[in-house]
């Protein structure tokens, strides 16, 4: 009886821990991936990373990272971001000097509790310019 007792007893322990939010700032990506499709090579693409802190803290952005120079972190929210705004992260990517599938990861660095609220990617298939 006591064993029965002390498994339930864990078992609601743990299913209402699992119910209370995060605490700290949570980035919460409106899409963490971005497919670009085929890129003429020699061209400059960017897309804009929208986000939200959905935590009880403000979310603060120390960097943003990339993996090599044909990636360009092109602006983000210096100030911090409050509980329920949204923001946006843009990535420039320049496909010259690349041929075929490219996947790129940006770190983001901030102080975020999520662990997943690190990285974005973008995808782009770098074909031969047409006319050239």
């Amino acid at each position: 009886m006591r064993k029965l007792f002390f498994v339930v007893a864990v078992l609601l322990a743990g299913s209402t821990a699992a119910q209370q939010p995060a605490s700290g700032p949570i980035i919460s990506w409106e899409k963490s991936v971005h497919d670009f499709g085929d890129v003429p090579s020699g061209d400059k693409v960017e897309y804009t990373f929208r986000f939200k802190n959905t935590g009880s803290q403000a979310l603060i952005i120390t960097n943003v990272q990339v993996t090599c120079g044909c990636t360009t972190p092109k602006g983000w929210a210096r100030d911090p971001i409050a509980p329920g705004e949204t923001s946006e992260i843009t990535i420039a990517f320049n496909s010259l000097g690349k041929f075929g599938l490219q996947k790129k990861v940006v770190t983001v660095i901030s102080n975020a509790a999520n662990q997943d609220g690190g990285q974005i990617t973008f995808n782009a298939n770098v074909v031969e310019r047409k006319g050239s």
